[in-house]
C-alpha cells in the first residue's frame, strides 16, 4: 500500500506469541492511552457468528515505544498484542528446533484461502506456515495501527464509522436511498446505533432476522459474506491529488481496504450504480454559502473528485467474500499424495462482515492520516494544528 508520510508493518501469526505493529510518522505530542487502541480492538472482536477464538483471545495493546507521559514523541511507536492461544500451540509453532512426529502437517489446502498459492510461492509442504500469517488474525494489529491514526484525525474533527449494510443476500432496504451520503449527521448516526446491534447495522431491532440467516448458515456447514459501508466525516478538501496516478486518494482508500483478507470489491460512493445514471444524476452540484464556503448538494461520487477530497463525507463500499473454512469442505488435493479428498479444516467464523467493518475503519483512517501529513506537513500537534487552522481561513475566503 502507497504510504507517503505514515509508515507501518505487522508482524506475527495467528497462533504464534502475538502481532507487532510498527508505527511510524504519527507526530509529536499526541495523546495517546493504550485504551484508546484497546477499546479499537474490543470492536473487533465483537459480532454475531464468530467461532470459539474469540472465546480465547482478550485482545489488548501494550505500547513499548514512541510515548511517554502520555504523549507520542515523534518516533517509531511499537504495539505488540499477546496471543493467548499460544499457549496451546507452543509445540506446533515453535520457533527453534524440529518438528515433532506429533505435530500433523496441513496438506490439504482449502479454496478461496492462500494456503495453495502460498504453498506454491515459498515452497512450503506444511501448508500451516502460510496459513498462520494469511489469517485475518493480521487485523488486529491493523486495528491497532488505525487506532492512533483515529486518534490524530480526531485532533482535527475528522471522524471515522462503519456499519454493515448486508449480509449474505439479505440488504437493508432502508439503505437503497443514498442520500444520507451527504449527511454528516445521518452518517454518524448509523454509526451510533450500529455500535448497539451483534450485526453492526444501522437498525438494531432488525438483528434476529440477520442472526436466523447466520444460523441457518451455520446448520448447512456454510459461511457467509456480506457488504459494509465505511466513511469519514469532517474531511477537508484537498487531500490526494490529480497530478499522478498513485496519489489519487479514491485509488489509495481502494487499495487499502483491498488489502484487507476476503475483501473482493471497492466502491466508492455510488460505484457502479454510476455507470447505470444519466450525467446529471451523478454529479454533486456546488453551491456557496457564507458560513459553509464551497459544498455539494449531493454526494453521490463519494466525498472524492479527480483523486483528491471534495470536503464531503468519504463514502466506502466494500464487499467481503464468505470466509473459505468450511465444516463440510470442499473438494481440493493432498499437495504430497495428490489425492482428490476434502479441504483441510480450521477453527473460523460463519460471518466476519461486522469486525471486518471495524478493519474497514482502521484501513481508511491510516490513509487520510496519510494524506492528511502529506499535506500540512508538520513534526508536533501544535504545528499541524497552526496550518490547518491557515488552510480553513484560506478555504473559506478564497
Amino acid at each position: 500500500m502507497t504510504l507517503r508520510v505514515i509508515r507501518f508493518l505487522t508482524a506475527g501469526e495467528s497462533h504464534g506469541k502475538g502481532l507487532t505493529a510498527i508505527l511510524e510518522g504519527i507526530p509529536a505530542n499526541l495523546p495517546l492511552a493504550e485504551e484508546d487502541i484497546n477499546k479499537e480492538l474490543r470492536r473487533r472482536q465483537g459480532g454475531y457468528g464468530r467461532g470459539g477464538r474469540m472465546k480465547i483471545e482478550k485482545d489488548s495493546v501494550e505500547i513499548l515505544s514512541g510515548v511517554r507521559f502520555g504523549k507520542t514523541l515523534g518516533s517509531p511507536i511499537a504495539l505488540f498484542i499477546r496471543n493467548r492461544d499460544w499457549e496451546n500451540w507452543k509445540e506446533k509453532m515453535a520457533i527453534e528446533g524440529e518438528s515433532p512426529e506429533s505435530v500433523v502437517p496441513f496438506t490439504r489446502p482449502r479454496p478461496g484461502h492462500a494456503d495453495l498459492a502460498g504453498g506454491l510461492k515459498y515452497n512450503q509442504r506444511d501448508l500451516r506456515s502460510i496459513l498462520e500469517r494469511s489469517s485475518a488474525r493480521e487485523t488486529a494489529a491493523r486495528v491497532a495501527v488505525g487506532a492512533v491514526c483515529k486518534k490524530f484525525l480526531l485532533e482535527f474533527g475528522i471522524k471515522i464509522g462503519s456499519f454493515v449494510v448486508s449480509i449474505g443476500n439479505k440488504e437493508l432496504r432502508e439503505l437503497k436511498d443514498k442520500s444520507y451520503f451527504a449527511d454528516e449527521n445521518k452518517l454518524l448516526e448509523f454509526y451510533e446505533r450500529a455500535e448497539n446491534s451483534e450485526l453492526r447495522i444501522p437498525f438494531p431491532e432488525k438483528d434476529e432476522e440477520f442472526k436466523k440467516l447466520i444460523d441457518e448458515a451455520k446448520e448447512r456447514g456454510e459461511s457467509l459474506g456480506g457488504v459494509f459501508e465505511v466513511f469519514a466525516v469532517g474531511v477537508p478538501p484537498g487531500l490526494g491529488s490529480h497530478i499522478q496516478w498513485d496519489r489519487r486518494i479514491d485509488g489509495r482508500v481502494a487499495q487499502a481496504m483491498m488489502s484487507i483478507q476476503a475483501i473482493k470489491g471497492v466502491e466508492i460512493g455510488l460505484g457502479f450504480e454510476a455507470s447505470k445514471r444519466f450525467g446529471s444524476q451523478v454529479h454533486d452540484e456546488i453551491g456557496w454559502s457564507e458560513d459553509r464556503g464551497f459544498f455539494r448538494y449531493s454526494n453521490n461520487l463519494g466525498g472524492t473528485e479527480g483523486g483528491m477530497t471534495s470536503g464531503m463525507p468519504v463514502v466506502v463500499r466494500v464487499a467481503m467474500k464468505p470466509i473459505p473454512t468450511l465444516k463440510n469442505p470442499l473438494r481440493s488435493v493432498d499437495i504430497n499424495t495428490k489425492e482428490e479428498l476434502k479441504a483441510g479444516k480450521e477453527r473460523t467464523d460463519v460471518v466476519a462482515v461486522p469486525a471486518a467493518s471495524v478493519v474497514g475503519e482502521a484501513m481508511l483512517a491510516i490513509v487520510l492520516a496519510d494524506a492528511f501529513l502529506e499535506k500540512f506537513g508538520g513534526d508536533f500537534l501544535e504545528e499541524i494544528k497552526e496550518r490547518f487552522e491557515s488552510y480553513r481561513r484560506y478555504l473559506k475566503n478564497f
